[in-house]
């Protein structure tokens, strides 16, 4: 049995498009499981009036209280009664062969409890911005190389890779991943989802755009802009504090993942070291020395040591930075 869990908010103007996409699926979804968050604009008669004419069941929860797209998803999957779950957001269109292809795979992949796509960005009237999301958040061969060699949890510990949007799950792993987690801001459901199955090495990827993600202005949560590059002369220029801020945040969010995660007993203990490490780098990197040169100890150290590639593949840049700034 297939469900879909798809979670609203003031989603009338891009809702119909992306219900009828579900509705073009050659292989046909058993149920669509609706969780609104209180829309205040026309989202629930949209939905009314498509389940009366839609070829599955659906069924629509109303929150008497706003529960934020986490706890939404959260609430949202318990509700599925299918053996796969693929997340919905209201915005997006879905490729007619997204529920084969995500299908086929989790049958033919026995040892993975989840699987996600790329995905084709398209803007406020669904034209194609040129451009895909794992383009956007870099997810490119190297990556994708290092995620089949079982180091997916590697790459997830950088950032997140993995769009819920695009995620389909096995029922039977909510157990591992539930309750999601609230006090990590920058680890929402998706990315908790994508991280606890990483590091159990149970969640593979399909190289194909599977939906088009609508990128606009008013959507609750999405892929952040870039950061612009620190020009060299900028690391002279810049307030230090305004330099160490990120670098605190990371430590922070870190430190929370970390200790969350320690905490699961079917986390391997082994990969956790590795969270540790980095951890204690960014936490190295936020304490140094006001000093330039009291500070070329420590950071000689974690260049020797390999752990500068912890912030970045260009690994000389942060440490140069370091050392200057």
């Amino acid at each position: 049995m297939i469900s879909v869990a798809m979670c609203t908010y003031n989603g009338s103007r891009y809702l119909p498009e992306q219900l009828e996409s579900i509705t073009r699926q050659t292989l046909p979804v058993n149920e669509l499981i609706v969780c609104d968050d209180g829309s205040r604009d026309d989202t629930i008669a949209i939905i009314r009036a498509f389940a009366e004419k839609a070829p599955f069941p659906i069924h629509i929860y109303q929150n008497e209280v706003n529960l934020g797209s986490t706890k939404n998803f959260e609430k949202c999957l318990l509700l599925c009664r299918g053996d796969i779950l693929l997340l919905s957001d209201q915005d997006d269109v879905w490729r007619e062969d997204r529920v084969k292809k995500q299908v086929e795979y989790l049958n033919a992949h026995p040892d993975k409890d989840a699987v996600f796509s790329d995905a084709l960005m398209i803007d406020d009237n669904s034209k194609s911005l040129k451009c895909t999301l794992w383009q956007g958040v870099e997810f490119v061969e190297q990556q994708q190389q290092k995620w089949l060699q079982g180091k997916a949890h590697e790459i997830l510990f950088n950032g997140p890779v993995v769009t819920g949007a695009t995620l389909a799950i096995r029922r039977s792993c909510l157990n591992r991943l539930l309750p999601f987690p609230t006090h990590i801001p920058l680890l929402i459901h998706d990315g908790w989802i994508a991280l606890v199955l990483s590091l159990q090495d149970r969640i593979g990827f399909i190289n194909e755009c599977l939906i088009s993600y609508r990128m606009h202005s008013s959507q609750q949560v999405g892929l952040g802009g870039k950061l612009e590059p620190v020009r060299m002369l900028d690391r002279f220029k810049r307030d230090r504090e305004l330099k160490l801020a990120p670098i605190r945040d990371k430590a922070e969010e870190l430190e929370k993942i970390y200790l969350h995660l320690r905490d699961y007993p079917y986390i391997p203990r082994e990969k956790l070291i590795k969270l540790f490490l980095r951890l204690r780098h960014y936490q190295r990197r936020a304490n140094l020395p006001h000093s330039r040169v009291l500070r070329i100890s420590p950071v000689l150290k974690d260049v020797v040591s390999g752990r500068y590639r912890f912030s970045s593949r260009h690994w000389w840049l942060p440490a140069l930075g370091d050392l200057l700034e």
